[in-house]
């Protein structure tokens, strides 16, 4: 027994001295006074890409051109085609201290980063410092100040009272309108489109011959409206209705009235036909451009696939149908007051031991933030630039000028729809962002994407579903284990090693304590 008990501390030992390999504790990070050029500097940074060639060249002219400044910086760039990859990856690699410099990524994933101790860096102090903050008097290119930041950006960034991110990139979305088919139904778009008006467009275009062909394509496939992300779907649906979602504590308040009138009110217009997803059809402006769908909802973003000119259309040239496409705002319940939502990657930088090397980081991070980089990023695709430095220059206003010219970089529908968020940056909002608000955003689309699957096997919808679903969701993202405290948000599971350890120290008493026991059983059996 003495054998097992020692053995049972040795494990524990080298158990604890594991568990802090790889997490050493690293300092806090202050600014240096100055900016050692002498010194060689290797950074990392991740970023995504839909395999967009020109995107991939924007990144190594950026990265060529801030070596070019600063040559004792090197540079390296891992593309992902998912962020959900990059998440993951990161995630893993907190524990062993082996993250990137810089991550491109999203707020809701940069609050979960936050749960390990000092790994992202609060930018506060690095955005007004004199010397290399935003503007700073020692930068060797031209960044924008704080203040030419656009105000409803930024303010994403900005989480438990510090900003942990910077803007890289905005887009909202919005809805890609066949308004020849609009019209051949006998409707006449609305300035502002509203969900009434979409529903009931999308159930007269469900109307077939009597041979099985829709009346309005003459096709075997016609699906009115289709929306590529459920989560902000279901997210701009409570906006608009001023119901619930979650606090900035991270308080769940997603489960309501409101939220089960919508996916209600979303079965009924899936069991007629009217009303599809994504997830379960595909791609909408594949739909949308073969004429099979009236109403795509997508990011702006995603402009240069929309429409029968659309430079990346991704469907045989057989198979285009030639229609007019406007493009138009997200479904409304109120026109007056349109709400949608502004989503877009941010740059977040990663502390290490070495504080020098943070801020290499965070000058590389700044020139993302240069006209150059955010101007022709942006004429990639619907995207719109961060700074009002961009927006307002000569270049841009040039660029936004000349629409229609051709069907790449001045594609009429990506520019008209980098317009629609220029328009409406001030009906834009962001949702609360804290450790785990990623996960209640999942919920959010599943809710639909659920509903849908069930509608579909033609299974029982009603109240008693409603309140399954609702519980589902919890267990499945975890949404029980969010809890609050004095305004900081943490996950209710211990990490894994964390769990490991305590499990061996409680196995280890027990063997103590069992040894204990016997030797004063068996001092008293000998007296």
């Amino acid at each position: 027994m003495k054998r097992i008990v020692s053995l049972l501390l040795i494990i524990l030992t080298l158990l604890t001295l594991s568990s802090c390999h790889g997490a050493r504790e690293k300092k806090v990070f202050e600014i240096p006074e100055s900016f050692d050029e002498d010194k060689q500097y290797e950074i990392s940074i991740w970023a995504k890409n839909d395999t967009n060639v020109t995107q991939v060249n924007i990144y190594k002219d950026a990265i060529a051109d801030f070596e070019a400044l600063y040559p004792n910086i090197k540079v390296n760039l891992r593309l992902y085609t998912d962020y959900g990859k990059i998440y993951n990856d990161v995630i893993t690699n907190i524990s062993t201290d082996t993250t990137p410099n810089v991550c491109i990524t999203y707020p809701d994933h940069i609050a979960t980063y936050l749960t390990g101790k000092d790994t992202v860096v609060p930018l506060d102090e690095l955005f007004h410092n004199e010397k290399y903050g935003l503007g700073g008097s020692e930068l060797k290119f031209e960044s924008p100040s704080f203040d030419e930041l656009i105000p409803q950006f930024i303010g994403e960034c900005e989480f438990n009272g510090h900003y942990y991110a910077v803007p890289y990139m905005r887009s909202t979305e919005a809805c890609y309108v066949n308004k020849t088919y609009v019209e051949k139904l006998g409707y006449t778009l609305p300035e502002t489109l509203t969900w009434d008006f979409v529903w009931e467009v999308s159930e007269a275009a469900t109307a077939k011959n009597s041979d099985g062909t829709f009346k309005i394509n003459g096709q075997k496939v016609m699906i009115p409206f289709i929306y590529k992300s459920t989560d902000n779907m279901m997210i701009q649906m409570l906006k608009q209705r001023n119901a619930d979602y979650s606090t900035p504590l991270g308080e769940i308040k997603i489960f309501n009235d409101t939220t089960d009138e919508i996916l209600t009110e979303i079965a009924g217009h899936i069991d007629s036909g009217a009303f599809d997803t994504f997830k379960h059809a595909g791609y909408p402006a594949n739909f949308l451009n073969a004429g099979q769908c009236i109403f795509a909802v997508d990011s702006t973003a995603g402009a240069t696939w929309m429409g029968s000119d659309a430079p990346l259309v991704d469907i045989d040239e057989d198979k285009l149908v030639d229609f007019e496409t406007e493009v138009m705002t997200v479904p409304q319940y109120d026109p007056e007051n349109p709400v949608m939502i502004s989503q877009g990657p941010s740059m977040c930088v990663f502390n290490k031991s070495d504080s020098d090397e943070v801020l290499a980081s965070w000058l590389f991070c700044q020139f993302m933030l240069t006209n150059e980089v955010q101007i022709a990023y942006s004429q990639t695709e619907g995207y719109c630039p961060v700074t009002l430095k961009a927006q307002q220059s000569a270049e841009y206003t040039d660029y936004l000028s000349r629409a229609g010219e051709d069907n790449d970089m001045y594609y009429d529908i990506k520019l008209k729809a980098t317009r629609l968020l220029l328009d409406n940056t001030d009906n834009t909002f962001v949702t609360p962002v804290f450790n785990g608000s990623a996960s209640l955003r999942n919920a959010a689309g599943q809710l639909i994407e659920n509903v849908n699957k069930t509608v579909r096997r033609k299974e029982t919808f009603d109240d008693k579903y409603l309140d399954e679903l609702e519980a589902e969701m919890i267990s499945l993202y975890r949404l029980d284990q969010i809890t609050t405290s004095q305004g900081k948000v943490t996950l209710g599971a211990l990490p894994t090693g964390s769990v490991i350890l305590l499990s061996c120290i409680v196995i280890c008493w027990i063997g103590i304590v069992a040894y204990v026991i016997r030797e004063k059983i068996k001092a008293k059996s000998v007296k």
